[in-house]
């Protein structure tokens, strides 16, 4: 899956001359959590968040007055505040790159690029609901979870067995990273079953094989 399915295309965007007035009604209007800040053709140069808004902004308790207050949050520019040369990912990138990078450098949001211009936004939320995609949790079904030997073709009975009890495949995900050397973990979702024959399927399973578990999940 590539950043360019699960972005959001229409973003919102301020220069390093905005007031950080107008970049807080932008904020409180939408709901939103950073802005992306180009130049005049578009090309990114920072970015600003809600949290830098609040640092920048005067304390609660300060002496100052309406009109002063007022006065100095409109000469109080982005490019004041923003972090420039943000974290990015480009349009062509993975999601799954996307993700890493979100974790790596701990941000909840890039501005995508391409050729240095903004196009578009990712986020964790978008990050979810691709995993809810891939993983077709919104189909609920039964999920199982095995540990198979790392060498090839260990899946292919496991199929087999899936495929003899007419047992319909929704998603396969495979890790490594939980699983002793030399294994995998295996995570399978398929289709609900009549009781019957899914308890007779999982009996076969968890009898020639190592089950993690074996999991009825309804997502409402």
């Amino acid at each position: 899956m590539l950043v360019r399915d699960w972005m959001s295309r229409d973003v919102t965007t301020v220069t390093k001359d905005t007031s950080m007035l107008k970049a807080s009604k932008i904020f409180k209007d939408n709901d939103f959590r950073r802005l992306p800040v180009v130049d005049e053709s578009g090309r990114l140069v920072g970015i600003v968040t809600d949290r830098d808004i609040k640092d920048a902004s005067p304390s609660k308790a300060t002496t100052l007055d309406v009109h002063e207050l007022y006065y100095l949050l409109s000469e109080i520019k982005i490019k004041d505040i923003m972090t420039s040369s943000p974290f990015t990912v480009g349009i062509d990138d993975s999601l799954e790159k996307a993700a890493i990078r979100m974790l790596e450098k701990k941000v909840e949001g890039l501005p995508v690029v391409d050729e240095g211009r903004v196009v578009g936004i990712i986020t964790e939320t978008d990050i979810f609901k691709a995993l809810v995609n891939i993983t077709g949790a919104f189909q609920g079904g039964i999920k199982v979870g095995l540990k198979l030997s790392s060498e090839p073709g260990t899946l292919k009975p496991i199929l087999d067995l899936l495929r003899s009890h007419q047992a319909r495949v929704i998603s396969i995900l495979t890790s490594h990273d939980q699983a002793e050397k030399g294994f995998r973990h295996v995570y399978m979702r398929i289709q609900d079953m009549d009781k019957s024959a899914e308890n007779t399927l999982k009996s076969e399973l968890s009898s020639g094989h190592d089950l993690l578990f074996w999991l009825r999940d309804n997502p409402k």
